[in-house]
């Protein structure tokens, strides 16, 4: 018999015998219940939460930093070049399956920092006309970055695949999972944010109205 992973349901299993299995058996699969796991190197969890995500995603940049750390530090290489070189070695690692995130403030503050951090170590520091050296402010790190922060990023991964699901025909799996309402009795206390509403006020904010007809075409 296999068996598979899927994420805690509230109710799923709360009233089988005392010693059984949490889950699900199909006949030919037997499907664990846990309360996360890991699937194509992203975590999968019951209430829907990013924080331990990227708080993977930062010690795996970290390290990604550490590795080129020659590359960062060499006086040789001009500044724009380093920075290329972030946008290609260590923000994608950051990053990875963030299309599917939905970021709160906190998670928007802890890659913030992480992003300035990393941007300090390759500018260097600062020096004053007194002749002393200071780190960077906040406002010199998102002018050496243009405003293209790594916030702004990741939303425009999620417009990306917002845009590829809704060029999906009407049958195809993803579509239908999307589509799909719980049936479940909705807990008390104020709903969870859910992906499709996270985008949609990114979009709100940039006051787009015509989405829908836009995403159809995959060039705009």
């Amino acid at each position: 018999m296999t068996v598979k992973k899927i994420v805690n349901q509230r109710g799923l299993g709360s009233h089988r015998p005392h010693g059984t299995r949490a889950g699900l058996n199909t006949g030919d699969e037997q499907l664990e219940q846990v309360n996360s796991f890991k699937y194509l190197r992203s975590t999968v969890n019951t209430d829907n939460s990013t924080e331990e995500e990227v708080k993977e995603r930062i010690a795996t940049g970290n390290r990604a930093y550490h590795v080129h750390k020659k590359l960062f530090t060499l006086k040789l290489i001009f500044q724009n070049v380093k920075l290329q070189h972030n946008n290609t070695l260590i923000r994608p690692t950051v990053t990875y399956a963030s299309e599917t995130w939905i970021i709160k403030e906190n998670v928007i503050n802890k890659l913030m920092i992480f992003e300035r951090n990393i941007t300090r170590k390759i500018s260097g520091p600062t020096r004053t006309d007194d002749g002393y050296w200071r780190i960077k402010t906040n406002q010199e790190i998102s002018e050496i970055l243009k405003g293209l922060n790594i916030i702004g990023f990741i939303k425009k991964q999620k417009l990306n695949w917002l845009g590829h699901v809704e060029r999906m025909a009407e049958d195809n799996n993803v579509q239908k999972i999307k589509r799909l309402k719980s049936v479940s009795k909705r807990p008390t206390g104020r709903p969870k944010t859910r992906w499709e509403g996270d985008v949609l006020e990114d979009i709100k904010s940039m006051n787009v109205s015509n989405w829908k007809k836009i995403v159809q075409n995959r060039d705009s």
